[in-house]
């Protein structure tokens, strides 16, 4: 089974007590999650059975040895994750409404996660294929987009499979939204590409959408994925579009569930790319990407119903019992 590497931030989600409360109705607390996109597909693969390391930087503080022991507690190799004085972890606050949905107030930066460089990646990294996943939130700053940027070119040379997840934050960029073009700089290193519906509009801009998705395909993009909450996903490839209905559920806590969709999208491409005798490319196999899809919206549909993220990803005999 080809290993999965997951590059980006680990951070603690502070998660709110309240559920479409309004300020004042109910006193507020907030519970310690351990979360942070890439690290939660980390753990998404890890606990699905593929072998995932994480590689990032965190603070020598509380926070950081929570994220550390939560990491590797579910499986996830951390000989990537290195330890700061500089920086401490960062901190995102959670509240939530009523369908689960979610906003964020980030305590970042400064954060640890930003000071990670090329020359903290651990010898040989790359040397062996691997699927090498990233996210947006490693390019809100100038060196750590540099930093993630390169790594991506590295693992595309190595001959590693990139996947990368836009997940946009906008609160995380100094100028209040993202960096289109930085972020399509990235998705256009990419094999396989995950985003939103909303994401989609966000990037293309005045570009009509087809005339956009065109263009990543055309740039070596093998495969874009567009989901859209609980409705439909589409996937769409050069000469190819697929789509697929994830299950019904009530939504807790929509915090992980793209995550765990994506994760469990890369789980299967893991063990679709080690058995090299079956025929045809990954992207070109209807019959796999079905399935893929099929097990990636299943992941999402069991995170929403759990609060958190790493606590809420399925392992396989959850998603034994969600199929019932």
């Amino acid at each position: 089974m080809t290993p999965v590497i997951a590059f980006g931030e680990a951070l603690v989600d502070m998660l709110s007590s309240r559920l479409g409360e309004t300020a004042g109705e109910a006193a507020e607390t907030f519970t310690p999650y351990a979360g942070g996109a890439p690290a939660n597909v980390a753990v998404a693969c890890a606990r699905l059975g593929v072998p995932s390391r994480f590689l990032g930087m965190l603070g020598e503080d509380h926070f950081g040895d929570f994220l550390a022991a939560e990491l590797a507690a579910h499986g996830v190799d951390l000989s990537g994750v290195v330890r700061t004085r500089e920086a401490r972890t960062a901190l995102a606050f959670v509240s939530r409404d009523a369908h689960g949905e979610r906003t964020f107030d980030f305590y970042r930066p400064p954060a640890a996660d930003l000071l990670y460089r090329l020359e903290h990646l651990p010898p040989g990294v790359f040397a062996d294929p691997a699927i090498v996943h990233f996210c947006s939130n490693s390019l809100t700053e100038p060196e750590i987009a540099d930093t993630t940027l390169a790594m991506a070119d590295m693992a595309s040379r190595a001959g590693c499979l990139v996947s990368v997840d836009a997940n946009l934050r906008h609160n995380l960029w100094a100028a209040g939204g993202a960096d289109i073009a930085l972020v399509t700089q990235l998705i256009d290193r990419a094999a396989l590409v995950k985003l939103s519906g909303d994401e989609l509009d966000y990037l293309r801009a005045d570009h009509p959408a087809e005339a956009w998705l065109a263009e990543r395909l055309a740039a070596g993009v093998r495969l874009v994925v567009i989901t859209d909450g609980p409705g439909e996903v589409r996937v769409l490839g050069v000469g190819k579009e697929l789509s697929h209905t994830p299950p019904a559920v009530e939504a807790v806590d929509t915090t992980a569930g793209g995550d765990a969709f994506i994760g469990g999208l890369l789980a299967e491409l893991a063990e679709r790319l080690g058995e090299p005798e079956r025929e045809g490319e990954w992207y070109q196999d209807d019959a796999f990407l079905r399935r893929a899809l099929g097990t990636a919206a299943n992941c999402g549909a069991h995170a929403v119903t759990r609060p958190g993220a790493y606590a809420a990803l399925p392992d396989r005999n959850d998603l034994a019992r969600l199929r019932g």
